[in-house]
Order: C-alpha cells, then sequence, then structure tokens
C-alpha cells in the first residue's frame, strides 16, 4: 500500500463554534451567569474533524458529507478544503451548529442549531468514483442520516463486498452494511445496538463484540471500553483484549474519531487488524492524555492563524507531525524535555537517563532514530530491534509522553520543529560538540548533559550476546 493512502470518509459534518469569555457576576433579571465574551471560534466537527484526523495522519482524504449552501456550510468548507478533498452531498435545512458558551475552561450551555442535515441530490456516479478510488471508506456516522440514505447505503454495501470499509456507528444512525471490516461502537453504543435483542450472548464487552459481528455480518466488530482499552471479534476466531496504556486525567472528547481514524488509516497501509486495533488504542489514549479534540483545535487554529497547512513539514511518528505533538503536550502549559538516541536494546542505562530527564519538566518526548538512520549510524548489523518495536518499549515508560521517529542521521530537523525547552542528552557526549545545540538554543531552549550510568553500553551487549555476529559474518 502507499505510504499516504487515500481515505474517504462518508458521514454526517457539524460546525463546531466555541464561545469563550469570563462570568464573574450573574444576570439582574434572571439567576444566570454574565459572559463577557474574548474569543469565538469556529471549526468542523463530526465527519469533518474525523477527516481532519486522517489528514493529519499523512493520508490524502476526500470527505463525501451533505454541505448546507448558507454562510455556515460556506464557512464549514473553507476550514475543510486546504486540507481535504469535499465532495459535497444537498443538506436538508441550515447547517448543524453546534455552539458551546466556555467560561474558564468550562461549559456553561450548549446551544444547538439548523439540520436535519439529511443528505438529498445524492450524486451516485460521483460517490461510487470516489468510493472505488479508496484505499479505505470510513463512515463517520454522526446521527444526521447520511447512513440511512438508500442510495448511500447501496454504493457503502458495494464497497464493503469489494474492500476495506470502517464502520464507526451511531445510535441514531443506520446499522453498518453487511461485510464491513471493521465496526467500532462504543460500550453504550453497543449495548444499545443489542438491547432489542432477547438472547446476546451477554452484557460484557467482547460477548457484545461477538453478538453484533453476528448480527451486522460484518467481518470484525471492536467495542471500545475507554480507558481499559477495546475488545475485537474477528470472524472466526475468539475475542482479542487491547489493553489501554494507562492515563491519569485527560479529555476523551473525540477519542473515538481518533480510534477510528487510526484504524483505517493503519489499515489502508497493509496493517492486519490486530495491528490496526493496537495502534487505534495507543493513538486514542496519546489523544486523551494530550488534551483530547481541544488540543487538537489549537494546532489547528494554531495553523490556520499562520496561514499553514494542519500539518507541517515534519518528522513523524505513528502519523503524528513533530509540531502537533509539541502543541498537545504544552496544551496544559508546562516545561518540554525532549531526549533522543536509537535505544536498540533499552538497558537500565537508558532508564535511568530517561527517569532522569522526565525530571527536568513535565512532559518528556524521545526522538528516537529509525532503521534507516540506525543502519547509516551503525552499521548493517543494526538495528537489532526494529522502530516499531522499540518506539513501542519507550512508550510504555510512565516516564515518556510521546515518541517521535526521525530518519536523519541527527535530530535537529525533529527538534527545529518539536522547539522543546531543554534537550537532554547521557554525559558520554560531554566532551564533544552537540550539533543540536544551535538548533535547541535558537528556539529559547537549553541543553542538560545527565549522569550515565557506567558499564552499560548496548554495543557491549550486542557482542557479549552474539546478537550481531551472524550479520558480520
Amino acid at each position: 500500500m502507499s505510504a499516504r493512502p487515500h481515505v474517504v470518509v462518508v458521514g454526517d459534518v457539524v460546525l463546531d463554534r466555541d464561545v469563550h469569555g469570563r462570568s464573574d457576576r450573574l444576570s439582574p433579571d434572571a439567576p444566570v451567569p454574565v459572559v463577557d465574551v474574548s474569543d469565538v471560534r469556529e471549526r468542523p466537527g463530526g465527519a469533518g474533524l474525523t477527516a481532519l484526523l486522517c489528514a493529519a495522519s499523512g493520508a490524502r482524504v476526500t470527505l463525501v458529507a451533505p454541505i448546507a449552501d448558507d454562510p455556515e456550510g460556506r464557512r464549514l468548507r473553507a476550514a475543510l478544503e486546504p486540507h481535504v478533498g469535499v465532495l459535497a452531498l444537498g443538506h436538508r435545512g441550515p447547517t448543524r451548529l453546534k455552539e458551546r458558551v466556555r467560561s474558564g475552561g468550562q461549559s456553561l450551555v450548549r446551544l444547538d442549531h439548523g439540520g436535519p442535515g439529511t443528505p438529498r441530490d445524492v450524486e451516485v456516479g460521483a460517490v461510487r468514483a470516489a468510493l472505488e478510488s479508496a484505499d479505505v471508506v470510513l463512515v463517520s456516522d454522526y446521527g444526521a442520516g447520511t447512513t440511512r440514505d438508500e442510495d448511500l447505503r447501496s454504493l457503502l454495501a458495494e464497497r464493503a463486498a469489494r474492500g476495506l470499509l470502517v464502520w464507526d456507528p451511531h445510535p441514531r444512525g443506520g446499522a453498518p452494511v453487511p461485510r464491513a471490516t471493521l465496526v467500532t461502537p462504543n460500550l453504550g453504543e453497543a449495548r444499545a445496538a443489542a438491547a432489542g435483542d432477547r438472547s446476546p450472548a451477554g452484557d460484557s464487552p467482547e460477548a457484545l463484540a461477538v453478538h453484533l459481528r453476528a448480527t451486522w455480518q460484518a467481518r470484525a466488530v471492536c467495542v471500545t471500553v475507554g480507558a481499559q482499552g477495546a475488545y475485537v471479534a474477528p470472524t472466526g476466531g475468539a475475542p482479542l483484549f487491547v489493553p489501554a496504556p494507562s492515563v491519569e486525567g485527560g479529555d476523551p472528547c473525540g477519542a473515538g474519531d481518533r480510534f477510528a481514524a487510526t484504524a483505517a488509516v493503519a489499515l489502508a497501509r497493509g496493517a492486519v487488524l490486530t495491528e490496526a486495533v493496537q495502534a487505534a488504542v495507543a493513538e486514542a489514549t496519546a489523544w486523551v492524555r494530550g488534551g483530547g479534540a481541544d488540543a487538537f483545535r489549537a494546532v489547528t487554529d494554531a495553523a490556520r492563524d499562520a496561514a499553514a497547512p494542519v500539518r507541517p513539514d515534519a518528522v513523524e511518528h505513528r502519523d503524528v507531525a513533530v509540531a502537533d505533538v509539541a502543541a498537545r503536550l504544552r496544551a496544559g502549559g508546562g516545561t518540554l524535555v525532549a531526549t533522543g538516541g536509537c535505544f536498540d536494546l533499552v538497558h537500565a542505562g537508558h532508564v535511568a537517563m530517561l527517569e532522569s530527564a522526565r525530571r527536568l519538566g513535565d512532559a518528556l518526548v524521545v526522538l528516537l532514530n529509525s532503521d534507516a538512520s540506525v543502519r547509516r549510524l551503525k552499521g548493517d548489523g543494526r538495528p537489532v530491534v526494529t522502530e516499531a518495536d522499540r518506539a513501542r518499549v519507550l512508550a510504555a515508560f510512565d516516564c515518556v509522553d510521546a515518541v517521535v521517529v526521525f530518519d536523519e542521521d541527527d535530530p535537529r530537523a525533529a527538534l527545529d520543529a518539536l522547539r522543546p525547552d531543554v534537550w537532554a542528552k547521557g554525559a558520554d557526549y560531554g566532551g564533544a560538540d552537540l550539533p543540536e545545540t544551535e538548533v535547541v538554543q535558537r528556539h529559547g531552549g537549553r541543553v542538560v548533559l545527565l549522569p550515565y550510568l557506567d558499564g552499560r553500553s548496548t554495543s557491549t551487549m550486542i557482542r557479549r550476546s552474539g546478537l550481531a555476529r551472524a550479520d558480520h559474518q
């Protein structure tokens, strides 16, 4: 599959509007707070957010959705079209608008406008051509009626029978079409879908996944259970539990969209089902830890204000741009620390260094040399462990908040995008000039050397174990 697959997102879009202000008094004519408005922001929501997430994962994206021809609909398209292609369907009623009034980080009230948002005047030929061109189709249902339209259901059923299709359902939407590759309800949605059945296998997540796979005639159903992880029931196999990394606090808003987008892009890139679900669980957890939709929107707002695309030209790991990682980790304020290396075989010296680095600030990013980079630096026998496995091991440490893989021989390009407050390196580099020092200091950061645990070396471990012997003979 292409490194930049084509994802077609089909679903319902909304315009999210956040009204921020300060409230320190009550209205004299009613016991309600008065909000002095300081800022108003509008962004795509629903399937629009899902499409942007797929684009942020490095995919080429086409969004197929009803969009109203009104001022709000035109602003919605203007926000989407720099990043994704838009195939607009007819939209019944005014643009669906969700308006949240917030003060001090708390929502005071939400006002829903517009709708119903069901599609009309569906151009069957154009939609069929878009679906046929996709590496994967992702249905992002937000209950406005797109998944109940008979023309669209027929086209989606054709696609599911021939290729990859991921379906993120909604209680008010239509049931997934038969032979969907993967359906991704959360636990509440799964229970609602099975509520009308007289003899479901049970109410546990794994039982619901098995039951709904049969009910929906899907190839696999994955029931997400928030901070616990997910249960996936494939065809012809027992359910698999994929645990989520531990996370304290955070914001789960949009985590389902992040899960579905990650799974769809991973499948399009050739991942098997279990790999796609594992990646989706990891990214959804990172999404929650990093502040959810608000943190992602902060990145898009900054990009818009700078007249730049959502995804700057930056090194990526698991499809997350370096600048996006920095914005997510900085969303709550604090000091951002970075360290880097090959981490081919993680040993006690690495652990001590990572723990020390994390104590220098509020979040730690590890910049990890890619397989190609390690091979150029260390020779053809290296790395012993692939970049995907190295990244997964590092990300499992509680002291590590994010891992970013870079492909260059040194991390200067990644640091130029990340702009950490502190760049931490082991003291074994103490006698040499660090080429990255200039980049870190140019952005206002500082370089800190950390104690090196003597006698621990990846190369020494490899020589002692003979892991690289066969490669060098």
